[in-house]
C-alpha cells in the first residue's frame, strides 16, 4: 500500500512539473524561422512536441538534450499541397492505384480511409524534407474530400492530422477539339456539353442547399443522405472548395460561379492563373500552380513561360502554393517538391516566396498554421535540417523531426544504394 501511494505521488508531481529530461535543444548554424526571419547562428528549444524558443540564444533549463546540427540549416518541415501519396505505388500496375473513385459525384469520399501508412513512396518523399501532403481523391467531377497526413506514424489514424481538408471540384473543360476523332461533333455541340457539364455543377450545389434547409427546418419525411451531409461544412464555408482548373475560360468561369455562390475557394493547378493575377488576388483566393515544369502548350510560347508564372503571381499579392501536377505518377516524384519552388526562384519568384510556397501558405490554406508551416513558439516542433540551402539541389537533408520525434530518413532508395554499395568485387583475370 505505502508502495502505491509513492507511486501516485510520483505520478502527481510528474504531471506538475514534467520531466525536465524531455526539454530538446537544437543548435544550427541557421535556423529559417518563417520565410522572412532567420538566426545566424540559431538554437531551438522544444519541450515534447512544441516549440517553446527559437532565437540566437534561447534560456535553457537545467536538464536537456542537445542535438548538435552546428553545420546545418533547420528549415520548418515542407508541405505538399496535394499528392496521390499513399493512394497510389506503382503507376503502371492498376492493383496498386486507388488514387481514383467510381462515380462523377461523390462528396462523401474521404481520402484518409485509403492510405496505405507503408507506401514505399512515403519515406522517398520524407527523405527529401517533405513532412506532410494533403492528399486528394481523384475521378469523376466531385471526387471526393482530401486529407493533411503526416509522413509518419503507426498505421492511418496516427498519420491523419485531418481528415476533410477540401471537397475537390474539377472545372470543365473549355477547349474545343478539331481533331479527326471529333469531327461528328460540330463546334456548336462540343461548347453545349460544356455549358450543359457547368449547369450539371450547379444544380448539384442547388441540390445540396435545399438539402441543407430541409435539415434546419426538419421537414416532414426528412431523411439524411451521406452524400449531402459530407457537403454541409463547405456549403456552410466551413471548410473551403479546391476547384481544379487550368484553361483561362474555366479559371474565369469558375471564379465567376464562386462569386455568384459565395463559396470559399481554392484555385489549384491555375496554369493560366497569372493571366488573371489581379482578380485572384483581389479576390483573395489562395493557389496552388502546379505547373512549372509543364511545357508551353503552343510553339510561339516562350519556353520560360511557366517558369515565371509563379513570380507574376507573388507580385499581385496572390496566396501562393507550389506543387505538383496530380495523380499516380506524381506521388513517386513529390520528393522534388523543393525543386519546383527552386526554379520558380531562377525566374524572378524571390527566395521568402519560394520558401513560403512550401511551408506557410500550405498550412494557411489548410487551416493548420498554427502549429506547422514555420519555426515559431507554441507550434509543432516539426522541422528539418540540411546540408546547405534548402532550395540548393546540391543540399541534402540530414535531419528530421515530425511533432518533436526525431524520424528515420532511410527509404528504398537508400536501402538499396547501401546493398549495392557493398556487392561483392570480382578479382580482375
Amino acid at each position: 500500500m505505502r508502495a502505491f501511494f509513492l507511486f501516485s505521488a510520483f505520478l502527481f508531481l510528474h504531471s506538475l512539473f514534467g520531466d525536465s529530461e524531455a526539454h530538446l535543444l537544437i543548435r544550427a548554424a541557421t535556423v529559417q524561422a518563417t520565410p522572412d526571419t532567420s538566426f545566424q547562428p540559431g538554437e531551438i528549444l522544444i519541450r515534447n512536441d512544441k516549440i517553446i524558443a527559437v532565437g540566437k540564444k534561447v534560456a535553457l533549463p537545467k536538464a536537456f538534450k542537445l542535438i548538435d546540427w552546428n553545420d546545418y540549416e533547420v528549415y520548418p518541415g515542407l508541405i505538399s499541397p496535394g499528392s496521390s501519396l499513399g493512394l497510389a505505388e506503382i503507376n503502371a500496375l492498376r492493383p496498386t492505384r486507388d488514387e481514383r473513385e467510381v462515380g462523377s459525384h461523390t462528396p462523401e469520399i474521404e481520402a484518409w480511409t485509403a492510405i496505405n501508412p507503408d507506401s514505399e513512396l512515403i519515406p522517398v518523399a520524407r527523405a527529401n524534407g517533405i513532412t506532410h501532403s494533403m492528399i486528394i481523391p481523384m475521378g469523376g467531377r466531385i471526387s471526393g474530400t482530401s486529407s493533411l497526413i503526416a509522413l509518419q506514424g503507426w498505421g492511418l489514424e496516427e498519420m491523419t492530422k485531418l481528415k476533410k481538408t477540401a471537397l475537390h471540384l474539377w472545372w470543365p473543360s473549355r477547349q474545343l477539339s478539331v481533331s479527326d476523332e471529333d469531327k461528328a461533333k460540330s463546334i456548336d455541340d462540343q461548347k453545349k456539353e460544356q455549358t450543359r457539364a457547368i449547369d450539371e455543377i450547379d444544380d448539384f450545389f442547388t441540390q445540396g442547399e435545399n438539402y441543407l434547409e430541409s435539415r434546419k427546418r426538419q421537414d416532414d419525411g426528412f431523411r439524411t443522405h451521406p452524400g449531402w451531409e459530407a457537403m454541409i461544412p463547405f456549403l456552410q464555408g466551413k471548410l473551403p472548395l479546391m476547384i481544379h482548373a487550368n484553361d483561362r475560360r474555366q479559371i474565369q468561369d469558375a471564379l465567376d460561379w464562386a462569386e455568384k455562390r459565395k463559396y470559399k475557394i481554392i484555385l489549384s493547378g491555375a496554369r493560366d492563373g497569372w493571366m488573371l493575377a489581379r482578380r485572384i488576388a483581389q479576390n483573395e483566393i489562395p493557389v496552388v500552380f502546379r505547373h512549372i515544369f509543364t511545357a508551353p502548350l503552343h510553339p510561339h510560347d516562350p519556353h520560360d513561360l511557366y517558369f515565371s508564372a509563379p513570380s507574376i503571381l507573388a507580385a499581385e499579392g496572390v496566396d501562393l502554393s507550389i506543387g505538383l501536377p496530380l495523380g499516380a505518377w506524381s506521388a513517386a516524384n513529390q520528393r522534388n517538391l523543393p525543386y519546383h519552388a527552386a526554379h520558380g526562384v531562377a525566374y524572378g519568384l524571390s527566395r521568402k516566396d519560394a520558401l513560403a510556397s512550401v511551408t506557410i501558405n500550405p498550412a494557411n490554406l489548410l487551416g493548420v498554421s498554427h502549429l506547422l508551416g514555420s519555426i515559431e513558439k507554441g507550434k509543432e516542433a516539426t522541422l528539418i535540417a540540411c546540408s546547405g540551402d534548402l532550395l540548393d539541389l546540391r543540399s541534402r537533408i540530414t535531419g528530421m523531426l515530425i511533432a518533436g520525434k526525431s524520424v528515420s530518413l532511410e527509404s528504398r532508395h537508400t536501402r538499396l544504394f547501401k546493398k549495392y554499395s557493398e556487392r561483392p568485387r570480382q578479382n580482375p583475370k
